[in-house]
């Protein structure tokens, strides 16, 4: 299936379906949220190539964002059940959860702008955090816009870029350097939530120790 998700295979398929406007622009984006393991980038990039530069970020923008929110949404109406929380392995996510619940959404926003952070992850915590809904709309948008706009930039006339070796590295350079990036941030962030909630567990205890003497 992997094979089958090329640029070339999605412009091909989307000049076929040209009838249909920018439906198909949207909908590989918006399924991509629900099943992680589809390619983005491909998908971007085909868009800006097929719709033309700002045409196709926009179409690879609103579909990402209507299906990332989908799986906002559904966390928030559906998550709190049994079988959902074991199928979305709640208990390894309770850390996160209550780290976003702390920090807000600065975190969540830096993780969306990049493209190799498990989108579908930061989409699942919002929905079990107690983010607003608008809140979280309004960071998703700006995150996705800035992930969105800097894959298309990169990934427009592709075959142009093909042609240009030094555009060609370029592009390859940026993109490793995003997805190290986005590796280091996600990291930091892990920290940073391993450490906090070790303080917060610490001055629980210091409490309860406090109280115990007192009585």
């Amino acid at each position: 299936m992997s094979e089958w998700f090329t640029a070339e295979n999605i412009e091909a398929l989307e000049a076929q379906y040209r009838t249909f406007g920018p439906l198909i622009g949207i909908l590989f984006p918006f399924l991509e949220a629900f099943l992680p393991f589809l390619p983005l980038v491909v998908f971007v990039v085909a868009n800006a190539n097929s719709h033309g530069l700002w045409f196709g970020f926009l179409f690879s923008w609103i579909g990402t964002v209507l299906g990332s929110y989908s799986v906002f949404l559904f966390v928030r109406k559906f998550g709190k059940r049994p079988r959902v929380q074991k199928f979305i392995k709640y208990e390894k996510m309770q850390k996160l959860i209550r780290w976003v619940d702390m920090k807000g959404i600065a975190p969540l926003f830096i993780l969306l702008c990049f493209p190799f952070t498990p989108s579908v992850l930061v989409n699942i915590v919002a929905g079990l955090s107690n983010i607003k809904k608008k809140v979280y709309l309004v960071v998703l948008m700006s995150g996705k816009f800035v992930m969105i706009l800097t894959i298309s930039l990169l990934g427009y006339d592709i075959s142009e870029l093909i042609r240009s070796p030094i555009r060609l590295i370029f592009a390859a350079v940026a993109i490793f350097l995003l997805w190290m990036i986005g590796k280091l941030i996600e990291k930091y962030l892990n920290n940073r939530v391993e450490r906090e909630l070790r303080e917060v567990s610490k001055l629980r205890k210091q409490k309860r120790l406090k109280t115990t003497h007192k009585k």
